[in-house]
């Protein structure tokens, strides 16, 4: 049967590597009726997978496809991150205490049982798996992207979709299909990992963190008794024939960890090493990058998978946006520039938070604890830290355009979110720009009404319109700033501008240009 070629229907868009990154994008897209092929070389449906939190950002962005509910029903709860330098609290930073998330804590659970509800959601917007093909070949041509595709039993198929999104992780065909380096800097770590049923003195709604001369470990409850912990290991101490034991790992524990803990079981045990790497460009032409495909980055700080699915959220709403003729084309060249500086900017962060458990000479860890401590009493540690693990703190362009704490209305008209959020943030349209109406933090102006009537006539016919007269949160309202304004928002909560209610024709032009040039005034 082997060696047998046909010719398979085009799709306009073929999404290639079937792990949460590629199950956002295929969502995405089937939502808003976009056909997409999803296909998976078979990499496994693993129990035995890495990523293991989803942090406040990302909860934002999963209730467009709808699938935040699910999550938040299976995983386990965490009100921030403790760090601890031989076992003595040195610094917190509290998800609990972010001002602007409707979502205050990051969510732990099972890389697979996050895939399971993706998995599940592909499939209710009639989306089919097609596990077992492996993209052999790729050409990216004017026209856009040839590729061969090999079943399992040697069948080859060639197709010419519309579009190409290589979500096949850090060892991508596409990008190498596609001659894109992939380089880094010089951050080469190895860690040993499990799940395990553990008994412990630390607190339950806590990651903790532990610095110790010998190196880092991190405690993640994970519910019902169960922890991941992670460790720095010398390179090629262990392998998949010889993953790492119970013994070395209680060893560790009673060396490195804060309080008293005990490991009662291993659900499974692994060990990985960590070399950072960032592709040169996340565009070719009709084809792009997401995910490990795009960017391998520390693990400190559980990371990487959130700013995947960032990719693919960034991506998704413009894609689909230029698919259905809402958008010019010319808005994707913002999908390569900004999400790699944000991949940029998060390899540098996790760099230094890898660097920083991982000093061992007095010195430097007077220093290091010093400047926790420092910065915890200070303030600085929750200011900063907190917002850049939540990924709250992400924006594009500098600070052009940073995120705005909203929901997102998945679907529905946009206006107040649903009772699950709480706090009255309001739901942004989920795939048009949204025009916010405020009228400033203390007594609307005199004339707000008749700027605000004037300003609605004035916008495009269908332009999902939120008029905040009444009270919102107070992160809103500090990142809308004091007095009255015009915000438009971007589909994926960015901040596009912030504009003058009393001159209209700006924001009309800001909304034209925003359709058919491009994401930024």
């Amino acid at each position: 049967m082997g060696g047998l070629t046909g010719r398979g229907p085009a799709a306009p868009v073929l999404v290639v590597g079937a792990g949460p990154v590629g199950l956002v994008v295929a969502c995405e897209l089937l939502q808003r009726d976009i056909p997409v092929r999803l296909v998976d070389a078979g990499r496994g449906h693993s129990a035995h997978s890495r990523a293991n939190v989803v942090w406040p950002r990302n909860l934002e962005l999963l209730d467009r496809i709808g699938v935040t509910g699910d999550l938040l029903d299976i995983g386990h709860r965490l009100a921030g991150t403790a760090f601890y330098s031989r076992g003595r609290r040195l610094a917190t930073a509290w998800m609990s205490r972010l001002p602007d998330s409707p979502y205050p804590f990051a969510l732990t659970l099972p890389q697979h049982d996050t895939e399971r509800v993706l998995r599940r959601r592909f499939a209710g917007l009639g989306g089919t798996l097609e596990e077992g093909v492996r993209l052999t070949a790729l050409a990216s041509t004017p026209g856009g992207p040839a590729v061969k595709l090999e079943h399992e039993g040697g069948r080859v198929e060639e197709l010419e979709p519309g579009w190409l999104v290589g979500a096949d992780g850090a060892h991508s065909t596409v990008r190498k299909e596609l001659g894109i380096a992939y380089d880094g800097p010089p951050v080469d770590v190895s860690f040993a990992i499990t799940d395990a049923r553990l008994t412990t003195t630390l607190s339950e709604d806590l990651s903790h963190y532990c610095y110790a001369p010998s190196g880092a470990m991190v405690l993640g409850p994970m519910g019902d008794g169960v922890h991941r912990i992670a460790l720095s290991v010398p390179h090629d101490a262990y392998d998949e024939g010889d993953p790492p034991p119970l013994e070395m790992f209680q060893q560790v524990v009673d060396d490195r960890a804060a309080g008293r803990s005990r490991v009662e079981e291993l659900l499974w045990s692994g060990s990985f090493r960590v070399r950072v790497r960032i592709a040169s460009a996340f565009r070719s032409g009709r084809c792009f990058l997401v995910g490990d495909a795009a960017h391998v980055i520390s693990p400190a700080g559980g990371q990487g998978m959130n700013t995947g699915m960032q990719d693919a959220f960034n991506l998704a709403w413009k894609l689909s946006g230029v698919i259905r003729g809402e958008f010019g084309e010319a808005i994707l060249d913002s999908y390569d520039t900004e999400r790699r500086a944000v991949s940029h900017s998060v390899a540098r962060s996790t760099e230094l938070l890898t660097k920083a458990g991982l000093v061992s000479t007095p010195a430097k860890v007077a220093l290091r604890d010093a400047a926790f401590m420092a910065a915890d009493r200070s303030g600085l540690f929750q200011r900063k830290i907190a917002p850049q693990l939540g990924q709250t703190d992400v924006s594009y362009d500098g600070d052009r355009h940073p995120r705005l704490p909203v929901m997102v209305s998945g679907g529905a008209e946009p206006g107040a979110a649903s009772s699950r959020h709480g706090g009255g943030w309001p739901a942004i349209d989920r795939d048009r720009h949204t025009v916010l109406l405020w009228p400033g933090r203390r007594t609307p102006p005199p004339d707000w009404r008749r700027t605000r009537d004037r300003l609605r006539r004035a916008l495009p016919e269908g332009t999902p319109v939120l008029d905040l007269t009444r009270a919102v949160p107070k992160g809103l309202a500090a990142a809308l700033g004091p007095g009255p304004a015009v915000a438009v928002v971007r589909p994926d909560g960015h901040l596009l501008a912030r504009l003058d209610p009393r001159r209209p024709r700006d924001t009309t032009h800001l909304l034209t240009r925003a359709a058919h040039l491009r994401s930024r005034p």
